[in-house]
């Protein structure tokens, strides 16, 4: 009798699909600034020690040597948090890679415990990636889409960015995964929830909580931020009449200004954002989803105000 696999967790994803992208492409390459797992050599490094290279969290160190690497045209990734891809590194990797459009992936790794990931600091990591001309940017909630988002990466030509979600986050999806494409978790027309990251977990867990009282809320886990997905967006607003966006990014820049400003171009109707506040976490910790105002309770509340709003619920 065999034991049940235990749960892929997203670095393990992302190390199974490294793995499985550079058997496929014998010139694929990985650079992180420190063992991904925090100890001991990454898989990539014991099978591929060739084509693996551990770099200090030296903006000089890291970009000179993704530049090294990147100039034959070879998928690359690199791995590091999402702070210093975002910040520290930020000039250099624009003008090295984004620029001259190298085919190099930045992963930004999560944070321990279950904050916002990477941890805000400065600037809003997927506001700063999405702005540049062709990014590709990606965020998904859990381990199977992260292994299929790194495979879908490495054989997809030009820069990338990967958002890892929490290093805990169990699996809610079945991993599938497309490039510009989102993914309908849930199916109904009472109410559209727009999410990713962490909070596709906690979108899907209002989705069932509004069927058991017989509203149907279609989930749709837009992980391919950019490109994105606008037609399944619309048709959802469009079917449902009503649209709640959460996401663990500043309101300001996040998906649910983009959401807002499509929906009202096109189909005009209510739209609530749920993201992060614009103030700085006391004591500069991010802390929790929870804490920063992020929990399933305040999701529900906002769906039922907006389905309130649209003579859904009483």
């Amino acid at each position: 009798m065999t034991s049940a696999r235990p749960p892929l967790l997203p670095v393990a994803a992302l190390h199974e699909g490294l793995l499985a992208a550079a058997d496929r492409d014998a010139a694929l390459w990985f650079v992180e600034t420190g063992p991904v797992e925090g100890t001991g050599p990454s898989p990539f490094a014991t099978r591929f020690p060739t084509r693996h290279a551990v770099v200090p969290a030296r903006e000089a160190d890291v970009v000179g040597t993704v530049a090294e690497r990147s100039a034959g045209g070879a998928p690359g990734f690199v791995a590091s948090s999402g702070p210093f891809l975002t910040e520290a590194a930020y000039p250099a990797l624009v003008r090295t890679v984004v620029v001259p459009r190298r085919n190099v992936k930045l992963v930004a790794l999560p944070p321990e415990g279950d904050g916002p990931t990477p941890p805000l600091s400065v600037r809003d990591d997927l506001g700063a990636m999405r702005s540049l001309p062709s990014m590709t940017v990606v965020a998904p909630a859990d381990g199977p889409t992260v292994r299929t988002a790194t495979l879908a990466l490495a054989e997809r030509l030009g820069p990338a960015y990967l958002r890892l979600p929490p290093r805990e986050s169990p699996p809610v999806t079945d991993g599938e995964f497309a490039v510009g494409r989102a993914r309908e978790l849930r199916a109904g027309s009472d109410l559209a929830i727009i999410v990713w990251g962490a909070m596709v977990a906690r979108g899907l867990a209002v989705a069932d909580e509004l069927a058991r009282v017989g509203l149907a809320a279609r989930v749709l886990d837009v992980a391919s931020i950019k490109p994105f997905d606008e037609a399944a967006v619309l048709r959802a607003a469009r079917d449902t009449g009503a649209v709640l966006v959460a996401e663990a990014a500043p309101l300001g820049t996040g998906v649910g200004t983009w959401v807002a400003a499509m929906t009202s171009e096109n189909y005009p109707v209510p739209v609530r954002r749920v993201g992060l506040p614009d103030v700085w976490p006391t004591g500069g910790a991010p802390g929790s989803l929870d804490e920063r105002g992020l929990s399933v309770e305040r999701l529900r509340d906002e769906a039922w105000e907006l389905l309130r709003l649209r003579g859904k619920a009483t």
